[in-house]
């Protein structure tokens, strides 16, 4: 996820924690109940600035009575500042990820706060007015992130300090040849792919129409199934498509490089013309072909990548993608140096610089001089 990626490389610059969601009482307590959790990948978590607080079984999420589920948000807020109080900080950003967490300024002391903005939350279809408390947040907070520029258009007014940080992408990951992972190594080429996670906001209508229509595709998909239904299980059984399942975050470039041709198959609404893709970045930086549905974020990078609509578009585009007039080391080389641009080390220089600005000169020089460290490094 997003935050994952620009919370622990903030780290190289702050001390930061990051605070986990309470889990419910109910799965704390009773064993019917008990999920999973979701930990932050390992291989993202590698700075001694990063602390991820979980909150105890004796600090739940609980809604009501409405006084002892205040004391206990507000217990676990300063459970988390004591982290940070243990190294000494000298000034506190509170950094808010979704709209909900708002109740966040009003408990943590600090010096200054920032609202990252990484989707529409919504998550409708028809577009939604702005709702009045995201409204107040972003009015509130000192500096406001957003990541794609439908968002910014939507929102960007409300607060003067918003800066654009698009998502973007571990280039070196990417980009470094990677083995041909088993489990792809036996499905034919050509193998048009989509990596990522297999949700409600793909056209499975478009996708099933391509693959009907050319039996001489494979279509392979590499993600985890969050999406149900008959238009789903019927894709899965024709010949030609793939559906090989979540795979580790380190695993994704070996699967992405062996495609040859990266696609996103995104559905044309009000929810995702607001989206920027993680995977376009990651597409891009192994140099491979990329094809997408025209959403607002990818209209930016037409000259790197092909849009289309229908499957007509879309049979003509892949046909295209398969010249290897296409995959020339110039061609490669102008997908790359476009994500290299995006590559997270950078945007999250952007995020960590735009936050020291706003602390004043002294922080300001400390990036600063950080980043030429860094650079002599």
């Amino acid at each position: 996820m997003p935050r994952e990626h620009v919370l622990t490389r903030l780290a190289k610059y702050f001390n930061v924690v990051w605070v986990d969601p309470a889990v419910g009482w109910r799965e704390h307590w009773l064993p019917g109940h008990r999920r999973p959790r979701r930990a932050i990948n390992p291989a993202l978590h590698t700075s001694d600035g990063f602390v991820l607080y979980h909150p105890s079984r004796w600090l739940p999420e609980m809604y009501r009575p409405r006084a002892l589920a205040r004391w206990l948000t507000r217990a676990r807020l300063r459970q988390a500042q004591r982290r940070l109080d243990h190294r000494s900080v000298r000034r506190t950003i509170l950094y808010l990820w979704r709209p909900e967490f708002d109740y966040g300024l009003d408990v943590v002391p600090h010096d200054l706060s920032c609202y990252h903005i990484d989707d529409e939350y919504t998550f409708s279809e028809i577009e939604q007015p702005l709702s009045a408390s995201e409204r107040q947040l972003i009015t509130r907070v000192d500096q406001v992130i957003i990541h794609s520029p439908a968002l910014l258009e939507k929102k960007g007014h409300l607060n003067p300090h918003t800066t654009l940080v698009p998502n973007g992408v571990d280039f070196a990951a990417y980009a470094a040849s990677a083995p041909e992972p088993s489990d792809l190594r036996d499905i034919p080429h050509p193998r048009i792919g989509y990596v990522g996670v297999i949700k409600v906001q793909l056209d499975f209508a478009l996708i099933a129409s391509l693959a009907t229509r050319h039996p001489e595709w494979s279509f392979v998909f590499v993600g985890p199934m969050h999406v149900e239904g008959e238009a789903v299980a019927s894709l899965a059984r024709q010949p030609n498509v793939h559906f090989l399942g979540g795979k580790p975050i380190g695993e994704l470039p070996g699967y992405t490089q062996h495609l040859d041709v990266c696609a996103m198959y995104y559905a044309l609404n009000d929810y995702t013309k607001f989206i920027y893709p993680l995977k376009l970045h990651e597409y891009l930086a192994t140099g491979r072909p990329v094809i997408g549905t025209p959403i607002r974020s990818l209209q930016d990078f037409h000259h790197v990548i092909s849009l289309a609509r229908s499957t007509d578009e879309w049979s003509a585009a892949i046909q295209r993608a398969l010249d290897p007039a296409v995959t020339t080391p110039a061609a490669v080389a102008a997908r790359r140096s476009i994500a290299q641009e995006h590559d997270w080390d950078r945007l999250v220089a952007t995020i960590a610089r735009t936050l020291c600005k706003r602390l004043g000169p002294d922080e300001l020089e400390r990036f600063d001089a950080l980043s030429r460290d860094s650079l002599a490094r």
